[in-house]
This record gives C-alpha cells, sequence and structure tokens, in this order.
C-alpha cells in the first residue's frame, strides 16, 4: 500500500484538541512513511491512516479526519470503541494491580470470567475454562488439550478455515496466501475436508462424504483427536456453518470418540445474535476457543469446555506468563455485562436484518448483477462481487476499489474470502442508527464511485 487516503467526512464538534506548538501535528503520510522503515513488511495495515482517538462506531485520525468504523478492529468491538463500563472496569483494575502472572499469585477476576464462560457456553455438562492472550494460542491450548484428553494426534480441519498464524495454527488454517505462503512445512497429523460451497458445487453431503473417505484412506478414527471448524468462516468469506453439518459432525465425533471444537473467536459474544454462533444450530461442542470481542479491546482467549476434558493436563501443562491478564479479565467481565444489560444479543439480529435489506437494495439499484451474494448471521454478514451474474467469476478488483472509496468518503471497511471479492461488516453493535445509516449510504456511494472508476477505466482502454 503506498497511497494515503484522507478522510472527507468530518465532525468539527467533536474534532480532536488542537495540537500545541510542542508536539507539531503529525501527518498520515510522515508516519506512513515511519512505519516503512521501522515496522516489519509481513505486517499489514488494510487503511493508511493513523487513529487519533475512536468513540463507539467513530474514528478520527491524526489529520482530524472522522471516520465510521465497520471494521471494529478485526470484529473486537461489539460493544464499540471505549465502552464507558469497559473503560471503567479496567482503570478500577489498574488502580489495584496489573499482573502478577495467574501462575505465580491468582487473583479473583480470572476465577470470575471463566465461571462467566462457562456459564454462558452452550451443552448440560459441567465446564470449565482456561484463559490466555491471543486467538492463535486458544486454538494452540484446544488442541494441546484435546489430544491430551484422547491419547490421540490427529486434528481435522477444513477448508477456507482460519485459526491463526503460528505454524499449528497455519497447519488448521485452509488459505495459503497470505497466511501459509513460503513459511512451511507445518506440523503432521493435521488433514483437511472440503468445506460446503455453493460456488464449488460442493455439498454437506459431499463434505461427509469427504469426511468418510479421509478416514478410509488417511486419518485413522481412532488416532484423531479433534475436530475444528468455524461457525462462520471468517477470513473464508463469512459462510456459515449449514446445521446438517454440525449434526453430523456431532454424530460421527460421538461415534469415534473425537472432541468437536467450536472456533468462535470472530463468531462469538453476540456478533450473530447469540453468545456462540454454533447455538444456532442445537449442538454442543465439546470445547470452544474464543477472543475478540470477549473483552472490548483488550488482548485475552480463553478455552471453554467439557470439565474432564479440560483437566487432561497436569498442573502446570496450561498457561503462560500473561494469559488471563487481570485487567483484560475486567473488561472482559464488563463487556460481557454490557451486552447482556444492553441486549445486544437481539440488537444483532435486527442490525442483521436491516443490513440485508439495504445491501439488497443496493445491488439491486446500484450495481445490478455485480453483488452475488449476501450471507452470514446476525450481524456478521458479508457482501460478495463478482463480475457478472452469469460466470460470477469473483472480481477482488472491484471489491478492493470499493474499499478503497469508502475509505476516501470516511467508512472503514475489510475485505475477506478465498478469492478476496467479500466485504464484511463487523460494525460495533452499539452503533446508532442514524451512525449506522451514514455508513451504509457512504457504502452506497462507494459502490457507485467503484462502477464510476470501472466504466471510466474501460474507456481509456
Amino acid at each position: 500500500m503506498t497511497g494515503v487516503a484522507t478522510g472527507t467526512r468530518r465532525k468539527q464538534a467533536a474534532a480532536p484538541e488542537p495540537v500545541t506548538e510542542s508536539a507539531p501535528a503529525q501527518t498520515n503520510a510522515a508516519l506512513w512513511a515511519r512505519r516503512e522503515a521501522a515496522v516489519a513488511r509481513g505486517v499489514a495495515s488494510a487503511a493508511p491512516i493513523f487513529a487519533d482517538r475512536a468513540e463507539n462506531a467513530e474514528l478520527w485520525d491524526i489529520e482530524g479526519n472522522r471516520y465510521i468504523d465497520f471494521a471494529g478492529g478485526i470484529a473486537v468491538l461489539n460493544t464499540g470503541h471505549r465502552h464507558p463500563k469497559v473503560v471503567e472496569a479496567a482503570k478500577a483494575q489498574e488502580d489495584r494491580f496489573t499482573h502478577t502472572s495467574f501462575q505465580v499469585v491468582p487473583y479473583e477476576p480470572y476465577i470470575a470470567l471463566s465461571e462467566k464462560l462457562n456459564e454462558l457456553a452452550p451443552g448440560d455438562f459441567a465446564k470449565k475454562s482456561l484463559l490466555v492472550t491471543t486467538g492463535a494460542e486458544a486454538v494452540e491450548n484446544a488442541v494441546k488439550i484435546a489430544r491430551a484428553a484422547t491419547g490421540r494426534p490427529g486434528v481435522i480441519a477444513f477448508s477456507a478455515g482460519y485459526h491463526g498464524r503460528t505454524l499449528l495454527t497455519l497447519g488448521l488454517t485452509g488459505k495459503v496466501n497470505p497466511y501459509k505462503k513460503d513459511v512451511g512445512p507445518f506440523p503432521t497429523d493435521i488433514f483437511r475436508v472440503p468445506f460446503p460451497s455453493v460456488r464449488d458445487d460442493i455439498t454437506v453431503q459431499d463434505s461427509i462424504r469427504a469426511l468418510e473417505m479421509l478416514f478410509l484412506t488417511d486419518a485413522q478414527p481412532d488416532r484423531v483427536a479433534a475436530i475444528i471448524l468455524e461457525p462462520v468462516l471468517g477470513e473464508g468469506g463469512y459462510h456459515p456453518v449449514p446445521t446438517e453439518l454440525w449434526q453430523a459432525l456431532r454424530a460421527i465425533c460421538d461415534k469415534h470418540g473425537i472432541l468437536l471444537i467450536s472456533d468462535e473467536i470472530q463468531a462469538g459474544f453476540g456478533r450473530t445474535g447469540t453468545w456462540f454462533a454454533v447455538e444456532h444450530s442445537g449442538v454442543a461442542p465439546d470445547l470452544i476457543t474464543v477472543a475478540k470481542s470477549m473483552a472490548g479491546g483488550y488482548p485475552i482467549a480463553g478455552v471453554v469446555g467439557r470439565a474432564e476434558v479440560m483437566d487432561a493436563l497436569a498442573p502446570g501443562g496450561l498457561g503462560g506468563t500473561y494469559g488471563g491478564n487481570p485487567v483484560a479479565c475486567a473488561a472482559a467481565l464488563a463487556a460481557i455485562e454490557a451486552i447482556e444489560s444492553e441486549g445486544l444479543l437481539a440488537r444483532s439480529t435486527a442490525l442483521g436484518e436491516t443490513l440485508r435489506a439495504r445491501f439488497a437494495d443496493i445491488g439491486a439499484r446500484v450495481a445490478p448483477y455485480r453483488m452475488w451474494d449476501i450471507r452470514g448471521l446476525g450481524a456478521m454478514l458479508a457482501v460478495e462481487f463478482v463480475t457478472d451474474f452469469d460466470t460470477a467469476t469473483p472480481d477482488a478488483a472491484f471489491t478492493k476499489s470499493v474499499i478503497s472509496h469508502a475509505l476516501a468518503r470516511g467508512l472503514i471497511l475489510l475485505g475477506c474470502g478465498m478469492h478476496g471479492n467479500a466485504v464484511r461488516i463487523m460494525v460495533p453493535l452499539t452503533a446508532s442508527d442514524a451512525i449506522i445509516e451514514e455508513g451504509m449510504a457512504i457504502f452506497e456511494a462507494a459502490v457507485a464511485d467503484a462502477i464510476a472508476a470501472e466504466s471510466t477505466a474501460v474507456a481509456a482502454e
């Protein structure tokens, strides 16, 4: 990314305080140059602007430009930027202590958050939790726990799934570019099954048959510890797992003594209208990985699951120096309380219905035969762009153009999908109806801009 976009939508009354002479104003361009010189190239930034401050679903950059945030820090901010309850809880904990390491001197917030996760997770059985720091760490630990509990090495994942960027989680992740490119080999005893896909003409029955064939050819079922999948594919394009597949996997796991893991890191904590997206299926997994919106912007993750499974490792076998940081635990408890008290589960469902209707209208009026699909659960939605409906050829260039024009107009968006041709919506559930509509109006204008730019380019050829 070489250019630096400048947002055109500003809210003067809420602009940042003027800088003093001792602190000269910075520019996005100048900071981008410093970033290029100091930060590893592999760390990408979707928007070439630099945050100065944010509130709920709005963000201001260091030049004072205002943006509506439909990215939510990659689905971390279901309760919005700086939710008052989250900030208050974090500050109160900071006034007491910020770190002891739970493995050295334990503390109550870790226990309280574990209790809450055990209460919220689906399944009529006793549960226990582990708290760590990142989503990839949660997935790594879920696999480790599953292997210890079953005494088996194998793990089965799905194509297009995303589970992290460590070497083990990259082995599970089903997308090469940019995540797996040039960093193999990956761990052994990881197997993959095709995810159901209308585009690729793969049905649920095809996926089940592929799994059964895998048991015959490569993955001896009594040596498989776990099957892991996202209930809604994240980086893979926001495709929900069909209920039929969840139910079939539950039956297969029960038959062979395999543990079922739901990776809820992006889909959890109200994003789909339920605490966990797997709840839509009525299936209770054995283990659930959590992170992102659990703490309203603070770094924390975890694994929650069957008590007897979670207890498979001896004391000292789980943990990490920063795992379950007390400030992040306090923030998470406050974020969960905000979701409960502010009715954000119902808000997600209603918001999803609103967004679906608006996308359908924009697709019909502004981009006929280009917006091929609108999909997801609750407010976890994506729209997919194609060159035309006849071939349904993925159009990554057009999608990038929409995202770029949206940023120029003051809306932050992110793409996703195996072909890079989908735009995903991760706006805070706390965003007002007025902010949602303003954001959608910008999205509509950005789609029109992208179509106009495409027409101009074609005419110039």
